[in-house]
């Protein structure tokens, strides 16, 4: 066999291999610097739309746009019974609440005894939670699931999103988001 054909029978035994390291390579890289899957509200910035939920509780008024345009920031707190994230987030909005920031609710197919429940195990911290039984404010307003929460500037307009729980090491965030929201 000649030399030339030996040293391409050799590089064609290498390159399944180097192929499969550079396939390695990129998929590692991808797991190292994921892509967002959040998905924003395209109504950050905006009004929030007209919404006029009744009482998902006893005991708390249901919530319409004109509550959440009081001239003052305040929480809305996107949130289920049944959603395991919606009870880690608990301590830190009854946390906020004790700082005298408003959080309002908006509960996600929920039923009335069971939400009575949650609020009786992981504590209420709302001052309106409105009823919401198919999830269709939920889509109008752009969230994608629960727990998700948004900054009301006094106005009624949207001034910040937060996909998922809120975290304690968040809230000093949050806080912040309030505060610019309060300018």
């Amino acid at each position: 066999m000649k030399r030339e054909n030996v040293i391409r029978l050799r590089w064609a035994l290498w390159l399944p291999l180097v192929v499969f390291c550079v396939f390695v390579g990129l998929a590692l890289y991808r797991f190292g610097n994921p892509v967002s899957t959040d998905v924003m509200s395209a109504l950050v910035g905006q009004p929030l739309p007209p919404l006029k939920l009744p009482p998902a509780t006893d005991g708390r008024p249901g919530v319409a746009t004109a509550d959440l345009a009081t001239g003052k920031p305040r929480l809305l707190n996107i949130f289920a019974s049944w959603c395991v994230p919606c009870a880690v987030e608990s301590p830190q909005l009854e946390s906020l609440a004790k700082e005298g920031i408003e959080i309002d609710g908006i509960a996600i197919r929920d039923k009335p005894d069971d939400l009575a429940a949650f609020l009786q195990r992981n504590g209420n911290p709302y001052t309106r939670i409105g009823a919401d039984p198919v999830g269709q404010v939920q889509l109008a307003i752009g969230s994608s699931g629960v727990p998700e929460s948004y900054v009301i500037d006094g106005k009624g307009v949207i001034r910040y999103q937060h996909i998922g729980d809120i975290r304690e090491e968040q809230l000093p965030m949050i806080r912040q988001k309030l505060a610019e929201a309060a300018q």
